[in-house]
């Protein structure tokens, strides 16, 4: 499912208009965002939690020249899985 087909998904089931539809999930990504940003977690139960984490710096091959390069650290956005999504997905 792309964009436009979750944002026709979301307006069926909630009885907006496609252009309501397509705004609200703008503004659930855009906070989602912003809010990961910031370093903040965002949890939704039985959904999931968006939230930032670290990765150490650390040392890699570079596959064309088999050279041993440092990688440094750097920020990543995670994901865990809600429960009531795990039970879905089994």
């Amino acid at each position: 499912m792309n964009k436009t087909e979750f944002v026709n998904a979301v307006a069926a089931k909630a009885g907006f208009s496609k252009v309501s539809g397509k705004k609200a999930i703008k503004a659930v990504i855009e906070t989602i965002s912003e809010e990961v940003e910031k370093g903040g977690k965002v949890n939704i139960i039985g959904f999931g939690s968006f939230y930032v984490t670290t990765k150490a710096a650390r040392k890699g091959i570079n596959p064309a020249t088999q050279q041993v390069i440092q990688i440094p650290a750097r920020k990543v956005v995670k994901f865990k899985v809600g429960a009531d999504l795990a039970k879905v997905v089994k």
